[in-house]
């Protein structure tokens, strides 16, 4: 019988791209969880599976690393986002499902209120600026008849928000009123039906041709 050999191990390739990834994601997951004032990099490092000196490496420090997940998940969003702006009154179904699929960044936002009590938040200048623009593609949308024109875009921005992330936001709320959880297949189909409802209060209303009789 031959000799065994210890073969070296050979070294794990580091992959600086996916780790990053790995951490933004366990972020958004301990701070969704805890708010940022709740939440520990120990955890953060835990869900990301790595050590909290490489976190340190990659982020610098707890408010860095905040910062950091929120414009890359903001990013992302606005990604989606573009996917179906092109007729907001259209894509109200559609930002309801995408705040569905984002849960975790709607608990995000209901800490954020909590603890910030009104004031500054993280990014807050990003933050308007994406909204401003939000506020002129509604803008550009009723000058092309696709919404009602008259309604102050900064209010029709404000309901198509609010529609669209208070079932997920107040799941508890829902059930009590709907019957239903906001993540049951039949509130869903039936709450993106009545969004389709609502959104047709926004399109321009179509004057009737008066024709006399003869």
């Amino acid at each position: 019988m031959p000799p065994q050999t210890n073969k070296p191990t050979a070294p794990a390739v580091r992959d600086p791209d996916r780790t990053r990834r790995r951490i933004l994601d366990a972020a958004l997951k301990e701070f969704s969880a805890n708010g940022f004032a709740g939440a520990r990099v120990g955890g953060i490092a835990r869900r990301a599976k790595v050590n909290k000196r490489m976190l340190y490496h990659y982020f610098g420090n707890k408010e860095d690393l905040f910062r950091e997940m929120l414009r890359d998940k903001l990013a992302s969003r606005g990604q989606r986002f573009h996917t179906f702006s092109a007729d907001l009154v259209e894509g109200l179904p559609l930002l309801f499902e995408q705040n569905h699929q984002d849960a975790d960044w709607v608990r995000l936002l209901g800490w954020e209120s909590l603890q910030t009590s009104g004031g500054r938040v993280q990014d807050e200048a990003g933050r308007r600026a994406r909204a401003a623009a939000t506020n002129a593609l509604i803008r550009r949308q009723q000058a092309a008849g696709k919404i009602m024109a008259g309604i102050q875009p900064e209010h029709f921005h404000v309901v198509m928000t609010s529609l669209t992330i208070f079932p997920v936001a107040f799941q508890q709320l829902t059930r009590i009123i709907t019957g239903k959880s906001a993540s049951d297949p039949a509130f869903r189909r039936d709450y993106a039906h009545f969004l389709k409802q609502v959104a047709a209060a926004f399109r321009p209303q179509r004057r009737r041709v008066k024709t006399s009789g003869r």
